[in-house]
């Protein structure tokens, strides 16, 4: 709260924010709730919540003061004369055409701010991890690895895609995670060369390639991790799309670092596949930032051009993707430091074949 409130200060004395989306509010009061609002300016932070979150906030919100929610858009017109608010910034990103209106139509006097000033300030302040937010990502990996060895055992020939899903969703958050970080894919065959495939009823069949893209959450914050498997064997051609795709993951790791910016270490990858002839296989970006939400700032893409700083959390995860044959794709965490990057996935990387 103390750096978006001193981000504040810089712009002037009568300049506020209002934060209403449930990740951003969670990331400065560490208060989760599914409704609720946060205002803040350089002194002051006002977390607004229903009755149905009253209590708990009160015990629990921290860096805030807690106040009943009643007519929402007349209080927070209110607390911004209050406050002496001229200048108010919102989530553009994230907040609805008639929720403007209606906060425009309450609070006449200030200047609603729509470009993107505080969606970036909030995407630069949350992508730069702290040490607690670094020990929940490290503690939700390590029950991702856990359930990867877990999966291992579980996978033989005729289990369905479906059931190799919901068996890691069910180790996960039998084993502490609070939630899945998103929808668990676990695809097979041809099925692996889309890469956000949906697991169904297709049972797994020896020479099949099983991709698994999965993660949890702990007290808030996600893993992310994607490992390609073989059941009974691979052909050459399998074992040459693997290699190479491990191959690029390898070097993109061993040189991502403070400084690159997020385009040179997309190239990282990008470049292995594509001199090794499957470039137009690769069909998304290298990476993106991990944290309290799944998919954050910053990102490893063709368009990124700002350079990486230490204490960023991204993935490496390119793939190559056959259309109609199969697909590969290797994902692991990474911590950037000022020299190199710290690798949060401990889980094996070489083509396992159950």
């Amino acid at each position: 709260m103390k750096n978006l409130q001193r981000e504040l200060k810089k712009l002037g004395d009568n300049y506020a924010a209002l934060i209403i989306s449930p990740e951003n509010r969670r990331y400065f009061t560490s208060f989760p709730s599914s409704d609720g609002f946060l205002i803040v300016n350089a002194d002051r932070a006002i977390f607004i919540t229903d009755g149905r979150y009253i209590e708990a906030a009160e015990k629990q919100a921290k860096n805030c003061e807690v106040v009943l929610q009643n007519r929402i858009f007349p209080q927070i017109a209110e607390i911004l004369e209050g406050m002496k608010c001229g200048h108010l910034l919102v989530e553009a990103s994230r907040m609805t055409l008639d929720f403007y209106n209606s906060l425009k139509g309450s609070a006449k006097n200030v200047a609603v701010h729509t470009d993107t000033c505080l969606d970036s300030l909030i995407n630069s302040l949350r992508s730069v991890k702290t040490e607690k937010e670094l020990e929940c990502i490290k503690a939700a990996q390590k029950i991702t690895d856990d359930a990867f060895a877990h999966i291992c055992k579980f996978i033989k020939e005729g289990v369905t895609e479906r059931e190799i899903g919901l068996e890691l969703d069910f180790y996960m958050l039998s084993h502490g995670g609070e939630a899945l970080s998103f929808e668990t894919i676990a695809v097979s065959g041809a099925n692996t060369s889309m890469p956000h495939g949906v697991p169904g009823d297709k049972k797994v069949q020896n020479g099949d390639f099983i991709t698994m893209d999965f993660g949890t959450v702990v007290d808030g914050y996600h893993s992310d991790m994607t490992r390609t498997v073989a059941l009974g064997f691979a052909t050459d051609e399998m074992k040459k799309v693997y290699e190479t795709v491990l191959k690029a993951q390898t070097a993109c790791i061993n040189g991502l670092r403070a400084g690159l910016t997020g385009i040179e270490g997309d190239a990282l990858s990008r470049d292995v596949i594509e001199n090794e002839g499957f470039g137009e296989y690769f069909t998304h970006s290298t990476g993106h930032g991990v944290g309290i939400e799944i998919h954050e700032y910053p990102n490893l893409n063709k368009a990124n051009d700002v350079p990486l700083v230490p204490g960023q959390i991204v993935t490496v995860e390119p793939g190559i993707y056959v259309p109609g044959k199969f697909g590969v794709r290797i994902e692991d965490m990474v911590f950037i430091t000022e020299n190199g990057c710290e690798d949060l996935t401990h889980s094996p990387k070489e083509l396992i074949i159950l």
